[in-house]
């Protein structure tokens, strides 16, 4: 599968990484560590085989509190800037759910919109994308980050959040978003139980016909089984991987680039001996 996000392409023949660029100070993991440093992280992970990089400027942790466009691109605009100039090869992706924002990113040179709403916060957002010409990640979540671990509940999780993301590619697309990532929003609003549901089901999803993006990195589908913390959940989140990946995953979200890539070769060299 070829991906086109923006005049670029993305070889999905393979499962591609990408690397997280945190620009917030209350992130659940790395929150504040990269502020001064993400030139250099940048550089590493592109480095260890990320092909795209997610910059974010908006914590969306569990209980966290949405911050306004202006506050977001404050955080972003300059470090973004940076982060293009230095690094034309690579592909930009900016988690957001404000329109306004991905205005700003986009015309910063942005290639991607990595929307945690899938569109519904701002009603804005997809005729921004499209304007552009650029892809869209979709995400499902229930209720908002500030909410959304408030008793999640679901009738049928795999087929609430199936149906969910299949209207939403649908209506991206008759609003001109021609490039489309889809996102089962692990942790966004889910339960313990309804992560593992869903990432049993994860190969049902691509009957979506869009590349399917994973992100478990070092989240709690990790540190509330194992009873650890996200510091120490690295191990863990490679055994998910290898799970995402088995069950079809064309992009793994996550911190820890070498590791991914790494899981990905293993994953992809066991797979072409079947």
């Amino acid at each position: 599968m070829i991906f086109q996000c923006r005049g670029r392409t993305i070889d999905l023949s393979q499962p591609k990484v990408m690397g997280i660029i945190n620009l917030t100070p209350d992130s659940f993991y790395d929150g504040g560590r990269h502020l001064d440093d993400y030139l250099s992280l940048a550089e590493r992970m592109l480095c260890e085989g990320a092909v795209i990089l997610d910059v974010g400027g908006m914590s969306t942790r569990p209980g966290a509190k949405i911050i306004t466009a202006e506050e977001e691109v404050a955080r972003i605009e300059e470090p973004l800037r940076r982060l293009i100039e230095r690094f034309p090869e690579a592909i930009f992706s900016v988690d957001t759910l404000h329109a306004a924002t991905a205005r700003l990113a986009l015309q910063t040179g942005a290639h991607i919109i990595n929307d945690i709403t899938a569109g519904t916060y701002d009603k804005d957002m997809f005729s921004t994308v499209a304007s552009f010409g650029a892809a869209m990640c979709l995400m499902h979540i229930q209720g908002t980050p500030e909410t959304m671990q408030h008793n999640p509940l679901y009738k049928d999780v795999v087929e609430e959040v199936y149906s969910f993301l299949e209207e939403r590619i649908v209506l991206a697309k008759k609003t001109g978003v021609t490039s489309v990532i889809a996102d089962v929003g692990f942790g966004f609003g889910k339960t313990l139980e309804h992560n593992y549901l869903l990432l049993q089901s994860l190969h049902r999803f691509k009957k979506l016909q869009v590349p399917l993006l994973c992100g478990v990195s070092r989240k709690s589908m990790v540190t509330k089984l194992l009873h650890t913390t996200p510091d120490k959940a690295l191990n863990g989140t490679t055994a998910l991987h290898t799970i995402c990946l088995l069950q079809g995953a064309d992009i793994l979200r996550v911190h820890d680039v070498q590791e991914a890539v790494e899981c990905i070769k293993i994953t992809e060299a066991y797979r072409s001996r079947k």
